[in-house]
């Protein structure tokens, strides 16, 4: 029986970066969990708590749109906010550091016209308004809830806890 795994996250985490490198390592072990990616901001505009991770997000729904591989996605994404500083505020400084993996020019153009921005404020309302995430990284399966504790996330055992146990 396939069950859905929905991840709630945002680039800009530390914690999520740790969370998904766990997540890569345990995932194979468990064929029958689906992950289902919902992205979301952090820290809104106009709230200013460091970068703001839009342009990432729509990056983000750009990239399933055109289908690229979205763990490659991810990985860059993450890189670009927290390892290698990237200005990801930036839409020319975003779209260089992923032209090997999009079309720039379609890439960029659709991030200058916020192609996706309604997507991503969808994914926010459905993190913070229906599916009660006040902190990421967030995980859903079926009833049971992960919620990171702010400034502390989720250990690999939480993880591997709830993949174990999806009919809880």
């Amino acid at each position: 029986m396939k069950h859905e795994l929905h991840i709630f996250f945002d680039y800009i985490c530390p914690y999520r970066l740790k969370a998904h490198n766990h997540l890569k390592e345990l995932i194979p072990d468990y064929p029958d969990v689906t992950i289902v990616w919902h992205p979301c901001e952090s820290h809104p505009r106009p709230d200013r708590y460091g970068p703001h991770s839009d342009l990432c997000i729509q990056g983000y729904f750009y990239a399933v749109d055109k289908g690229i591989d979205i763990l490659e996605f991810h990985e860059r994404m993450y890189q670009a906010a927290q390892k290698e500083h990237v200005n990801i505020e930036d839409i020319d400084a975003l779209t260089e550091y992923v032209s090997d993996l999009v079309d720039a020019d379609d890439f960029r153009l659709s991030l200058q016209l916020g192609t996706y921005r309604g997507k991503l404020e969808e994914s926010n309302k459905l993190a913070f308004e229906n599916s009660g995430v006040w902190a990421v990284p967030a995980y859903r399966m079926g009833a049971l809830k992960l919620d990171a504790v702010e400034n502390v996330g989720v250990s690999k055992e939480q993880i591997r806890h709830l993949l174990k146990n999806p009919c809880m």
